[in-house]
């Protein structure tokens, strides 16, 4: 278990992203390199300006959080400076000075305005900027734009998470999981969508703007929309009930959990419902017990592709025990049919970002690894390596727009479409844990994290 003293591991982190920025500025002969957190935007012919989020290589290169307007200075041989802004504003919350064990590693300097940090560019100075621009820096010298070959050498680094990135993803992890009991929790009192996402902010002490992503609280057949976040007010009624599937996360120091569940609901094992009700229950075990077998597969050297592919296989023995196809397994591996069941990939990295950088790079100097051919949705196509930090997460949804493209398809009377048309008031499964790649060992900090809960 990683400890949650995140604080202790800060120097040794500090040290390790130091040596990474040293690197790269030796390497490509740059002596200043400024990383921009970015400028609030506006809604178009409004005064009304979109939530702020600063960029992830701002976040990554110090954890002071999502502050508009401010900068991380690398330079050789000296400590980075960080410029805070921090207006003098009577109008809206102004970031407070920080104080926190991070501090010591930076020299740290305010904004009143913007404009202020061109004094501290030196334009003599061969320059890399990385970030946004905003349209007040007008004609500052801030030489190279976002060089590909020196982010793709941060983005490659990145994949190895260091023990306080890890520390500050088990926090997540616990901060969702409770979060995850209390929407579990609201689903089955008969709460409406958007009342569990009330509950689950509630428990997690977070505000929407702090979760790494959109909620996910779907109930019915609205599991089988990948990325629904409608958050219907109307509560369910017990004969409406079916399914609930929660895809929520939550942040710690900028870090992400990103966590999935399946639950059934009570009053759906009742009346008419009540057979389809309990082989969808049956299949979520099925698919519980599924990832697990896959997290027990993870090793170091494997492709995650090959994880990938397992994964269709291990599904396609599902959708056979549960009579859902009437082929076998592999035929119905090897005709593609169970990427109508699973349409996504097994999962990608994770860190500052939800889909973590660097997943389908080829190496140190950039490049790309595709996804095998049908399966373009891959996020994730590297050799899995120590310290890498990624998510598992199999899926069996009834999609309407991929089951009725397969019923028009050659491979149609290889599915049982009466189990099928069954189990689609009930959208769909997904179980997803965040795992951490140990030389000898995979640690699963979603597991965890619920483990802890139960203590």
């Amino acid at each position: 278990m990683l400890g949650s003293n995140k604080e202790l591991y800060y120097d040794a982190h500090f040290s390790a992203i130091k040596q990474r920025y040293t690197h790269v500025l030796e390497r490509f002969e740059v002596e200043q390199l400024l990383i921009f957190s970015g400028a609030v935007s506006y809604y178009f012919l409004d005064d009304i300006d979109y939530p702020f989020r600063a960029s992830p290589q701002f976040k990554f290169a110090c954890p002071v959080g999502n502050v508009p307007n401010s900068w991380v200075i690398w330079r050789l041989h000296a400590k980075p400076l960080l410029l805070l802004y921090r207006p003098v504003d009577y109008w809206h919350s102004v970031t407070p000075m920080p104080s926190e064990y991070w501090t010591e590693h930076f020299d740290i300097e305010t904004l009143q305005t913007p404009e202020q940090a061109k004094a501290y560019v030196d334009p003599a100075c061969k320059t890399a900027f990385v970030g946004e621009a905003a349209s007040w820096m007008g004609d500052w010298e801030l030489g190279v734009r976002n060089p590909l070959e020196l982010m793709a050498r941060l983005d490659w680094q990145r994949a190895a998470k260091t023990d306080y990135e890890q520390a500050c993803m088990a926090e997540a992890n616990r901060i969702a999981a409770g979060a995850h009991v209390a929407a579990q929790q609201a689903f089955l009192s008969g709460s409406s969508e958007f009342d569990t996402h009330l509950a689950y902010l509630k428990a997690a002490g977070q505000g929407e703007q702090q979760l790494p992503y959109g909620n996910i609280i779907a109930f019915n057949r609205s599991a089988a929309i990948l990325h629904y976040t409608t958050l219907n007010t109307e509560r369910p009624s017990q004969t409406q009930a079916n399914s609930f599937l929660i895809d929520a996360g939550a942040s710690c120091q900028g870090y992400a959990a990103d966590v999935s569940r399946t639950h059934l609901s009570p009053g759906a094992m009742t009346g008419s419902r009540a057979k389809a009700a309990e082989q969808f229950a049956h299949l979520i075990e099925a698919m519980d017990s599924m990832q697990l077998k896959l997290v027990s597969q993870i090793e170091v050297g494997v492709s995650y592709v090959d994880l990938h592919l397992k994964a269709h296989r291990y599904l396609a023995e599902i959708l056979a025990q549960f009579k859902l196809i009437t082929v076998s397994a592999e035929a119905a591996f090897e005709l593609g049919i169970t990427r109508s069941f699973f349409p996504h990939g097994l999962g990608h990295f994770l860190g500052i970002q939800v889909h973590d950088v660097g997943g389908q790079q080829l190496n140190d100097r950039g490049g790309k690894v595709p996804p095998p051919e049908g399966h373009e949705a891959l996020r994730t196509t590297r050799r899995i390596e120590v310290d890498q930090v990624f998510t598992i997460e199999p899926g069996l949804y009834f999609i309407d727009i991929l089951l009725d493209a397969l019923r028009r398809s050659d491979h149609s009377r290889a599915v049982n479409w009466t189990q099928v048309e069954a189990l689609r008031p009930f959208g769909g499964i997904r179980i997803e844990d965040n795992v951490v790649v140990k030389p000898d060992r995979v640690i699963n900090l979603t597991r965890d994290a619920f483990a802890s809960l139960d203590c």
